[in-house]
């Protein structure tokens, strides 16, 4: 008696342990959102879309002319012609700090490019130890490029919370997005430019177009002219934010779906247990497409009715969008120290019409 108790213990045993190894994963084709509802998702929607390999943490997508030009953290702009990558050298006035998330961020060409061969850049330097931002000139003269003009400087920074996103609006005005330092109370200092969203004016001084801002990294004007941003929220609360000029978005006093007289509740948000770590953004074909580096996603949003309609998958960090009119591009950031990069990894991505 006692054997066959023996057996039938071991073998019950051995069942709950095999239970155990073979319990499926969690199905990736839903995604859970605060509302209850799911999210479908799309795991890898691109057939052979792959448009350059071995990019080194690219951070801002441009293309004039069928050529794609990226800057890349470390302080270079990746020139795509024809599938290669011609990895070109950028003269600062400034060492690059080496703080975290640090580096040549913002990047984008100027609307007379074609002539000028300039772009604005946006980098976090080193001075005497400590990171700041600045916005500048850079213009190409054969493979190199060569700071000319700044435009912004000496705003400090921290360990994390660049900001750094550039962005010419459909007015020719280039706007810019600043992080908060990691000091929250400068988001709320209008003598301060930390945690803001700026807007470059004629005389080419800068003007803050709204505050309250944590860490900004993407911003998109939809066909009707209306600007969006996105924003690394604290313990997730990451947020999508329509943008009013002089409006406050409420960081630190408020975060997710809190509500303030005289602060902005964000029109989307992750909810306190999910992060997106949203960065880049861009409108293709009426919906809003967003970056997600710790969702490790392109959350499509329909602006309409404010809601993720589905989520692009299976490629990891998503650091940019970029959208032709007729096909979307991304670039995902998994050589950024926080990602587990392929052998190809980092990669400029297409998906077709």
């Amino acid at each position: 008696m006692k054997k066959i108790l023996l057996i039938l213990f071991i073998l019950f045993v051995s069942a709950c342990s095999n239970q155990g190894e073979s319990q499926n994963p969690p199905d990736l084709s839903e995604k859970p959102v605060d509302d209850g509802k799911a999210i479908p998702a799309v795991m890898n929607e691109i057939s052979e879309g792959t448009i350059a390999e071995q990019l080194e943490a690219p951070w801002s997508i441009n293309l004039h002319k069928g050529v794609f030009y990226i800057s890349e953290r470390g302080g270079t702009i990746a020139v795509v012609e024809n599938g290669k990558v011609e990895r070109q050298a950028v003269s600062l006035s400034s060492p690059l700090s080496n703080a975290a998330e640090a580096g040549l961020l913002g990047f984008v060409l100027k609307e007379d490019f074609n002539q000028s061969k300039e772009a604005y850049a946006y980098y976090t330097y080193d001075n005497r130890g400590a990171p700041f931002n600045r916005i500048v000139t850079l213009k190409q003269t054969g493979n190199r490029w060569e700071e000319t003009e700044t435009h912004l400087d000496n705003v400090p920074s921290g360990d994390y919370h660049h900001g750094g996103r550039l962005k010419i609006s459909p007015a020719g005005q280039l706007f810019a997005t600043i992080g908060d330092a990691i000091r929250p109370e400068l988001s709320q200092d209008p003598q301060s430019y930390n945690g803001k969203v700026l807007r470059m004016e004629q005389n080419s001084e800068f003007s803050i177009f709204t505050l309250g801002h944590r860490n900004p990294q993407g911003l998109a004007w939809s066909e009707e002219g209306t600007l969006f941003s996105s924003e690394h929220g604290s313990q997730a609360n990451d947020e999508i934010n329509l943008l009013v000029e002089g409006r406050n978005y409420g960081w630190p006093i408020i975060r997710g779906t809190e509500k303030k007289e005289g602060l902005e509740t964000p029109i989307l948000t992750s909810g306190p247990n999910e992060t997106w770590a949203p960065s880049g953004m861009t409108f293709h074909k009426g919906k809003l497409y967003v970056a997600a580096l710790r969702g490790e996603a392109i959350l499509v949003i329909n602006p309409d009715i404010l809601e993720i309609e589905r989520k692009i998958e299976g490629y990891g960090r998503v650091r940019d969008v970029y959208s032709d009119g007729k096909s979307l591009y991304f670039i995902t950031n998994n050589t950024d120290g926080r990602g587990s990069p392929s052998a190809k990894d980092d990669q400029l991505y297409k998906i077709p019409e």
